[in-house]
């Protein structure tokens, strides 16, 4: 085919989905010449899964998005339906909102909202090829013979990758939601040095909502007083959920038509997600398990589309909508979308550093399911950090990297740049050291500066930020330094709680610091309490009830980043480290890691290699300085 030249762009962002729109937005709003290319306009922002934006970890990671200044938050608020706080029973650290939003209502917000923005150009067309030129990225090629000259380019293909879908023995050559799948890219990824593995992922059938007896369900309202991410404003819940459950008969279809499923036929080669398996994975998995939970789900105020949660699945048509009707309240229930899985090329996310650029092709980076992960919002977190730092690039200034101890996101960049995955990666709580730090009531307090730093933020949503926080700061001061006088009423309350009644009074902040007792309550006892925002309260309870751990928690980052900022020449010669075992050599050389904190994180690399290193570093140091004497 012959081609012809497009215009010249500072950087090619390569598919719409949450990263590449995080990707691209960030990109041009820091000023860069954008295009944001897309296989079709008309599914920009799609949700193919379910529709939704939080939850467990998850949460935390969109809050964060929206302190560096992301869209993923502000739509979600904009579009939701229900908004629930996960884990509220237990400690803040675990925290995490989850809402259910309007499937449709979200592709337009962020459709408009690209379609807006200043130096970036949405266009609908199939990337098939990178150049690149002595590990140098020089453009993008597309199938209609355009090539774009580019100084970077993120690739945000999502499941689009040579993708095939498979349900039970019929399987098309097809993207998420019977997309145009993108086959000629990875070829040309390949041609150019990068690693690409197979995962799979898949989706739960839909149907009528007319055809559902919710009245035989289990009834899932929203919280009443609902949260925002990132927000204080007011908020509606408007629709409900619901939630029912599989039963032996269910489970006896299913293992009768295992052999008609393409994940045990043999016919789905990729690795799918450990945390969001199929019906008939658990059904296999957990063989003792008499019901598994299915959450009933609107997919928007303007469709009948309903979404079953928990019935992930490749089987047949016909053995899923006889595993569905043997469910309460799906008895009858209407088919409007059948479930499918779907097999998808990604890279080897080892191949990336922190900055998410591949470490032998300046100026490409990845970002998203392309990278190896799972889920929107861990998508939309590495596209806005990939968008950050191609145009950080672009504009010869350092990059954002953000590290275990300060962020989720830095957290999730770490586990897969380094540790690498052998299964679609998914932030969860556990996956942090220091959960009790990463919370999501103070993402802004941890990432704002970040934000505003490279331009996304802007002056009023960062002077609104310090606000609030000298509010924090000084209402944190004063309930430390004052006493709540003896009363009956605050004899009552502690008495109430199990606690002995306090004769001289109590110091506020211990009041506060104590089980089963809250700022509300403090406050219900003050004759004026201060009018502070449902976000700074949060964060005064937390801050004064766990001012221990957190103290504990800050100490054990500032010894990590000790080793952390503890760098790694870039020509060590590992392989002439003969302390080193084999094994170590070979991952090091590979991985290339900048610190020693990365270093050791690497699998394969033991303690003793690590204590090895530090030797080979003093040596590598001492040298230097002989030969400068």
């Amino acid at each position: 085919m012959t081609t012809y030249q497009a215009e010249s762009l500072d950087i090619a962002v390569i598919g719409a989905g949450h990263a590449g729109i995080e990707a691209a937005l960030a990109c041009a709003r820091m000023g860069l010449r954008t295009a944001l290319f897309t296989l079709t306009l008309d599914l920009v922002g799609n949700m193919p899964c379910n529709p939704s934006v939080g939850g467990t970890g998850k949460g935390h990671l969109v809050f964060e998005l929206d302190a560096l200044g992301g869209e993923m938050g502000k739509a979600a608020n904009a579009v939701m339906l229900q908004s629930r706080m996960l884990n509220a029973s237990k400690g803040p650290a675990v925290h995490s909102l989850r809402m259910q939003t309007d499937r449709v209502a979200y592709r337009a917000y962020m459709k408009r909202v690209l379609e807006q923005t200043e130096h970036l150009s949405l266009i609908q067309a199939e990337v098939v090829a990178i150049r690149v030129e002595n590990g140098v990225l020089t453009g993008v090629e597309t199938a209609f013979g355009a090539f774009y000259p580019a100084t970077c380019a993120i690739l945000c293909t999502g499941t689009s990758l040579k993708s095939r879908i498979f349900v039970g023995e019929s399987i098309s050559e097809a993207g998420a939601d019977n997309t145009v799948p993108a086959n000629r890219l990875s070829e040309s990824l390949r041609e150019a040095g990068i690693r690409l593995v197979r995962f799979k992922t898949g989706t739960p059938p839909r149907v009528h909502a007319d055809s559902v007896d919710f009245s035989v369900m289990e009834l899932q309202e929203g919280d009443a007083d609902p949260v925002l991410f990132g927000s204080d404003a007011p908020a509606v819940n408007r629709l409900p959920c619901y939630v029912t459950y599989t039963n032996e008969e269910t489970h006896r279809i299913i293992r009768e038509n295992l052999h008609r499923s393409p994940l045990y036929s043999g016919e789905i080669v990729g690795t799918g997600p450990r945390y969001c398996p199929s019906i008939e994975t658990k059904i296999m998995r957990f063989p003792d398990k008499e019901r598994h939970q299915i959450f009933v789900e609107p997919m928007g105020l303007d469709t009948k589309e309903v979404y079953l949660q928990g019935l992930s699945s490749s089987l047949p048509e016909d053995v899923q909508k006889q595993l569905v009707h043997t469910i309460r309240g799906l008895e009858h229930c209407v088919f409007m979308r059948t479930a499918y899985a779907i097999e998808y090329d990604c890279c080897d996310p080892t191949q990336l550093d922190a900055t998410l650029q591949f470490r032998t092709i300046r100026g490409l980076f990845g970002a998203g399911q392309f990278n190896g992960t799972s889920g929107y919002e861990e998508a939309a977190a590495q596209g806005l950090i990939a968008g950050i730092n191609a145009a950080l690039l672009c504009k010869g200034e350092p990059p954002l990297l953000l590290s275990r101890g300060e962020s989720y996101i830095g957290t999730m960049i770490d586990d897969i740049t380094v540790k690498g995955t052998d299964e679609p990666y998914r932030v969860m709580t556990s996956r942090s050291e220091y959960r009790l730090l990463l919370r999501q009531d103070n993402a802004k307090e941890r990432l704002i500066g970040y934000g505003r730093h490279v331009g996304l933020v802007s002056e009023e949503a960062y002077a609104d930020f310090l606000a609030e926080d000298t509010q924090k700061k000084q209402e944190i001061e004063r309930l430390l330094r004052e006493h709540l006088s003896p009363s009956e009423a605050l004899d009552r309350l502690l008495t109430e709680r199990g606690y002995a009644p306090a004769p001289s009074g109590i110091g506020k902040a211990e009041f506060l610091r104590r089980p089963f007792l809250s700022l509300e309550d403090l406050y219900a006892l003050e004759d004026a309490p201060p009018a502070l925002s449902p976000s700074v309260r949060r964060r005064v309870e937390t801050e004064l009830k766990y001012e221990g751990y957190i103290k504990r928690q800050l100490e054990e980052v500032h010894r990590f980043a000790r080793m952390e900022e503890k760098r790694i020449p870039p020509d060590l010669d590992f392989a002439s480290l003969g302390g080193l075992r084999l094994e170590a050599r070979q991952k090091l050389s590979e991985r290339r890691p900048e610190t020693v904190g990365k270093a050791s994180r690497i699998p394969g690399v033991s303690p003793a290699d690590i204590s090895v290193l530090l030797v080979a570093l003093a040596q590598y140091g001492k040298g230097e300085q002989d030969e400068n004497r």
